[in-house]
């Protein structure tokens, strides 16, 4: 019994709503979802495969605009409510960055192949027309960026894109 979350991927840029998507199996073809980030989460079911171990591909449309998120850092976990014991089981966990904490109106992203001689600051300035908004891409960059006084020729940046 294996489930599996393709969509979004670890590290992903997310908005609203969250699109979720891959290929699952469970007790009568129910399976669970949640999106959290420890402090509030929004959850519910789906229905999956054919009930009797067949896996299924499933889309979701998570919408997550009345959760007060008060974390860039998102879960999203896909599982199975076990029958014996109302358990989690096979539990699929995948954590995102959420846009719209970062920027207001968050639409998407640009991407950025930083160069030799690069700077944060410059890649804000070029983007956002101010280099002290660096943070923003810090913020949407955990999984690259440990040190803002350090990036390297070869990252790929996500740059979070608002109205």
């Amino acid at each position: 019994m294996t489930n599996r979350i393709d969509q979004p991927r670890q590290f992903d840029l997310v908005g609203n709503p969250i699109l979720i998507g891959g290929v699952g199996t469970g007790f009568e073809a129910t399976l669970s979802y949640r999106v959290h980030e420890g402090h509030d989460e929004v959850t519910g079911s789906f229905m999956v495969g054919g009930g009797t171990g067949e896996h299924g591909q499933y889309q979701l449309q998570v919408d997550v605009s009345g959760a007060a998120f008060s974390l860039d850092r998102l879960f999203v976990e896909v599982f199975e409510v076990s029958a014996e014991d109302g358990s989690e089981i096979h539990k699929v966990v995948v954590p995102v960055i959420y846009g719209p904490r970062i920027v207001p109106g968050y639409v998407g992203y640009r991407e950025h192949l930083v160069r030799r001689g690069d700077t944060l600051w410059a890649i804000a300035q070029s983007n956002y027309g101010n280099g002290s908004e660096y943070p923003l891409i810090v913020r949407a960059n955990p999984h690259l960026i440990s040190d803002p006084d350090r990036i390297f020729p070869g990252q790929l940046l996500r740059i979070p894109m608002g109205t």
